[in-house]
C-alpha cells in the first residue's frame, strides 16, 4: 500500500524542495513545510522558500504564513501540521512534508509531550544564570541533570539551553523526559521517509553558490526591512542564517564581501549540524546521496517501490 504521507528531510541546499515538488506533481500531493525559518513571511529569499511559480504547481501549506514577531515552538508547528494533514486527507490527497528541522520530524513521528507552562520568573532566572555563568558552565550544569539535552543543543544556542534548564527548574523533570512521553501524530504505517545526505563538498559548494545568488536577488533588502521592525533579537526569525551577517554589513560594520563570506561559512556549519542530527536521529531512514536532481529522483524511486517513474 502506498503511504498517505511522505517525509523528505535534508540539510539546507540539498535539493529537498525540488524533490518534494517533483513527488507532489507525480502523485497529486500537497506539500507541508517542516522548516522552522520558512514558516515566516518576512524572509522568502534568505530562507530559500519555494517561489511563487513553485507554489502554483502544487498546494503549499505553512510556508510564509507566520509573522516574524510570532515565535513558533515545535508544539505550535505540530498542531498546525496535524490540522493541515487532516484537511489534506479530507480531500483524499497524499501529503509531502519537507524541511530541514529535525525536531519537527521527530515530534511528528515520535510524539511531543505537552510541557507545563514555565513561569516568567523562572525563565528570567534561567536567563540571568546563563548571562552570569557563561555558556560552558551553564551547559555543564544542564549536563548533570539532562545530558541528552546538553548533548543535542548546538553550541551558541542560548535560547534552547535556557529553556531546557527552565523546564527542569519549574517541573523538576528534565526536558528530555517530557519530550519522550508524547504520542506520534502520524501512525507508523501511514508514512514513508527519506533523508538527503549528499557528499559534503558538493553540498558546501551549493550552499556558497545559493547564498551568492540570494544576495543578487535582493536578500539585503529583506534583511533591511526586517531590521527596521526592531524585533526582539531572541525571536527565531532573527537567528535565520545570514540575518546577523548582513545586518552588520548594513550598519557599516563590515564589507558586503566579508558579510557574504561569513554567512556562507555559517550556512556550511548549519548544513553540517543538520546532517549530524539526521545521522543520529534518523539513522533508519533511507538515504539519498545524489545532489543532481535526476540522480536524486532515481534514488528516490529505487527506495520507493510503490512509485514508478
Amino acid at each position: 500500500m502506498e503511504p498517505r504521507i511522505w517525509l523528505i528531510a535534508g540539510p539546507t541546499a540539498s535539493g529537498k524542495s525540488a524533490l518534494a515538488l517533483r513527488l507532489a506533481s507525480a502523485i497529486g500531493a500537497e506539500i507541508v513545510n517542516a522548516d522552522s525559518m520558512q514558516l515566516y513571511s518576512d524572509l522568502r529569499l534568505i530562507t530559500a522558500r519555494p517561489s511563487a511559480e513553485d507554489e502554483v504547481q502544487a498546494p503549499h501549506h505553512l510556508f510564509g504564513t507566520v509573522d516574524g514577531a510570532d515565535g513558533w515552538s515545535v508544539g505550535h508547528w505540530l498542531r498546525a501540521t496535524t490540522q493541515a494533514l487532516d484537511e489534506i486527507a479530507s480531500r483524499k490527497r497524499p501529503a509531502v512534508i519537507v524541511g530541514g528541522t529535525g525536531l519537527y520530524f521527530k515530534a511528528l513521528t515520535q510524539g511531543l509531550a505537552e510541557i507545563p507552562q514555565v513561569p516568567l520568573e523562572v525563565r528570567a532566572r534561567a536567563q540571568d544564570d546563563y548571562d552570569q555563568m557563561g555558556e560552558m558552565d551553564f551547559r555543564s550544569r544542564l549536563d548533570f541533570i539532562d545530558p541528552a539535552a546538553a548533548a543535542r543543543i548546538a553550541p551558541g544556542d542560548r535560547q534552547r539551553l535556557v529553556r531546557a534548564w527552565a523546564v527542569f527548574s519549574a517541573t523538576q523533570t528534565p526536558l528530555t523526559v517530557w519530550q519522550s512521553n508524547g504520542k506520534p501524530a502520524v501512525e507508523p504505517g501511514a508514512w514513508s521517509a527519506v533523508a538527503l545526505e549528499p557528499a559534503r563538498a558538493a553540498l558546501y559548494a551549493r550552499c556558497d553558490t545559493r547564498l551568492d545568488l540570494m544576495v543578487k536577488a535582493g536578500a539585503l533588502k529583506e534583511v533591511a526591512e526586517l531590521a527596521q521592525r526592531k524585533l526582539d533579537p531572541m525571536l527565531p526569525i532573527m537567528k535565520a542564517v545570514g540575518v546577523r551577517e548582513f545586518t552588520s554589513h548594513l550598519r557599516g560594520e563590515m564589507s558586503l564581501a566579508a558579510a557574504l563570506a561569513s554567512a556562507q561559512q555559517e550556512t556550511r556549519r548549519y548544513a553540517k549540524r543538520q546532517t549530524t542530527w539526521m545521522r543520529g536521529q534518523m539513522a533508519e531512514w533511507p538515504r539519498l546521496t545524489e545532489i543532481d536532481p535526476e540522480g536524486q529522483w532515481r534514488q528516490f524511486l529505487a527506495v520507493s517501490p510503490t512509485l514508478t517513474a
